[in-house]
């Protein structure tokens, strides 16, 4: 397709006829260097009459073609606006050539995507399963933060693989389907076909001209029969049908070329943005559940790590009871002790559910009596429990009412 061209500076067709020549000064000098050797001796007036001849030839051509138009006596058509026609559709083909190769590229890419993130869900989908099951047969004795963790990890895993499937889907839906069926298309190949036929009728009008310039070279040579007159007008009658075909067809096949090559640049524009979004989304998604399942995680992490029980157990295999451990309050009355030996009353203002035994239910409304505080984290009895509990839950209180202290035990 449009091969005189292809990377290069156009080259006319007469070129072929200069081609024999030694060297274009041979021309420049009037004959050329074989002539000049010959005309010593017998042969001398024939070699050099055929050289005149084939520089007479040469610049009929070169009228035609280099030198500004197709040439004849009646009607001197330029050619300047056809070669820029068909420079212009040269660049158009490449263009869209460039753009097809590059939708093809982008298709095979997410195409590739697809099948290794559809390998990632089956794999995470598989992780998800396997925490919830350990999440819900944990047998875990002493304490149940593991397996909340697992369960919500196994929930958060589920949400970011079925956020995975939705995006293989769109890739596939707004980037592969639409940039594949271009590429396939037949806009493309009908611009293509237009520009091929554009080519080979632009060969037809070259190859006619030179018929044309040989039969102009016959007639003056003296050959000016009927005959040759004739065949000569036939000539150029076919070559000017053939040039206006020639500039309709180019213009069409530009004209086609130009709107496959706008649709091209605007098509994987638009999807390049829509594949962009799409992966934006999923992120952003992820983000979301990642972030709440981190502050879930590191939340159970820090209660397991200041929560009375390990410490307790890191101490003493088995905890004394909070009787044991005070010695004073199944003895000694509650008036004026509270003050005296630093306990306080608080009240319960959000509930807590114990999830050891070192630990205290707690309900809205609750007195406490607190012991002591370390951490985060309150020592106290209530309803005759003893027990630790988060030291946020309950608000210190100076006065209460005698039911209410009666309750504490």
């Amino acid at each position: 397709m449009l091969n005189h061209c292809d990377n290069k500076t156009f080259v006319p067709p007469f070129v072929a006829v200069v081609g024999d020549f030694k060297s274009l000064d041979s021309l420049a000098n009037g004959r050329p260097k074989e002539a000049g050797d010959q005309a010593e001796g017998a042969g001398s007036s024939a070699a050099a009459g055929n050289w005149y001849l084939r520089v007479f030839s040469i610049e009929v051509v070169w009228k035609q073609f280099g030198g500004g138009g197709y040439a004849s006596n009646d009607n001197i058509v330029t050619d300047e606006a056809e070669l820029e026609l068909y420079q212009k559709l040269e660049k158009l083909y490449a263009s869209t050539r460039s753009s097809k190769h590059f939708q093809r590229d982008i298709v095979r890419g997410v195409e590739g995507f697809i099948v290794v993130g559809s390998k990632q869900v089956e794999i995470g989908s598989k992780l998800s399963e396997d925490s919830k099951k350990y999440g819900l047969e944990n047998s875990c004795t002493s304490d149940s933060t593991l397996s909340k963790a697992t369960l919500r990890f196994s929930q958060a895993r589920s949400e970011m693989e079925k956020e995975r499937e939705v995006l293989l889907k769109s890739l596939s839906t707004l980037i592969v389907e639409p940039l594949r069926a271009m590429v396939v298309g037949a806009q493309l190949e009908d611009a293509r076909q237009l520009a091929q036929r554009y080519e080979k009728m632009r060969q037809e009008a070259e190859v006619q001209s030179i018929e044309v310039s040989k039969r102009q070279m016959r007639l003056r040579e003296g050959h000016g029969n009927v005959d040759n007159s004739s065949k000569l007008e036939a000539s150029e009658t076919k070559l000017q049908e053939l040039k206006s075909n020639m500039v309709v067809l180019g213009k069409e096949a530009v004209a086609a070329m130009t709107a496959v090559e706008a649709q091209q640049q605007r098509l994987t524009l638009q999807r390049l943005i829509a594949m962009v979004e799409s992966e934006r989304i999923y992120h952003q998604k992820n983000l979301q559940i990642l972030d709440q399942l981190v502050g879930l995680m590191v939340s159970e992490r820090q209660r397991i790590e200041t929560s009375p029980s390990r410490m307790f157990t890191d101490s003493v295999p088995s905890p004394p009871s909070y009787e044991e451990a005070s010695g004073i309050w199944s003895s000694q009355t509650m008036e004026g002790s509270t003050d005296s030996m630093g306990y306080f009353l608080g009240e319960v203002v959000h509930s807590y559910q114990a999830e050891s035994d070192f630990e205290l239910n707690l309900s809205v409304g609750d007195f406490v009596v607190v012991r002591k505080v370390s951490n985060g984290w309150a020592e106290g009895e209530c309803k005759g429990k003893a027990g630790w509990f988060p030291y946020g839950y309950v608000e210190k209180r100076e006065r209460v009412l005698a039911s209410k202290i009666a309750e504490v035990f």
